[in-house]
């Protein structure tokens, strides 16, 4: 069973994750999209989408921390143990703390703006309570590992995680670790599946575009701004 959940299930959830973006990039371009519902509503998507994208922005960088550097790393450069757990704690939780409170807001506007419900699709929902699972799971790991039970996760599950890309995981880690790091790992692995298929995509997504397009040209139809000179070429009246 650890062998399962913690190797088995790990590849092929990324399996679908990659797959799934090359699916979905190559047959769905034009479903590539947030399908943003600001014109909806804007009151309260202006409170909750800067805190929770900054939010989750910051909770990522901090797995990319706490994950993909061993702690050999981190201590060759100074940074001892206690200030590690102090930022951590600090601003792990004030990241998480921002995210959800982004997410509920969001979440609330989903559900009570009715043109913004009807657009919900129901992959949306499956993905929201994913979301909301992995997001709460790991405000709570992060508490409880540093104030609680002092569970040191970067012997373990990094450890685990980072094994994973090379090849070389050790299921044996994770079956050691506490139940919440369990769950909040499995979940997210699921998390993963359900990526491609969800307006998550767009996490991959930049407008690159603009900044190679032409210009849009804007002629005007009013005599009183036509001037004496002679137009500049492409700019000749119309009409």
């Amino acid at each position: 069973m650890d062998t399962f959940l913690w190797v088995v299930v790990p590849y092929v959830c990324l399996t679908a994750f990659v797959v799934g973006h090359y699916w979905r990039y190559r047959y769905d371009k034009f479903g590539w999209t947030t399908r943003s519902s600001q014109l909806y509503e804007d009151r309260l998507l202006r409170w909750g989408s800067p805190l929770f994208h900054f939010g989750i922005l910051f909770v990522f960088l901090g797995h990319v921390m706490g994950l993909g550097v061993p702690k050999s790393w981190t201590e060759a450069v100074g940074i001892s143990e206690e200030i590690y757990h102090f930022l951590a704690v600090s601003l792990g939780a004030l990241a998480g703390f921002g995210t959800v409170v982004g997410m509920a807001i969001l979440i609330y506007r989903r559900r009570t703006v009715g043109p913004v419900f009807s657009a919900t699709t129901a992959m949306d929902k499956v993905m929201y309570v994913f979301l909301a699972v992995v997001i709460l799971l790991g405000l709570w790991n992060t508490v409880a590992s540093n104030i609680l039970d002092h569970f040191d996760y970067r012997d373990s599950v990094s450890v685990w995680f980072r094994g994973i890309f090379r090849f070389d995981p050790h299921p044996e880690l994770m079956a050691e670790a506490p139940i919440g790091f369990q769950a909040h790992g499995l979940v997210a692995m699921l998390l993963f599946a359900l990526w491609p298929f969800t307006r998550l995509v767009h996490v991959f997504s930049a407008p690159l575009g603009y900044l190679t397009r032409p210009y849009i040209v804007y002629r005007s139809r009013e005599d009183a701004q036509l001037g004496a000179h002679r137009p500049r070429r492409g700019w000749d009246r119309v009409g």
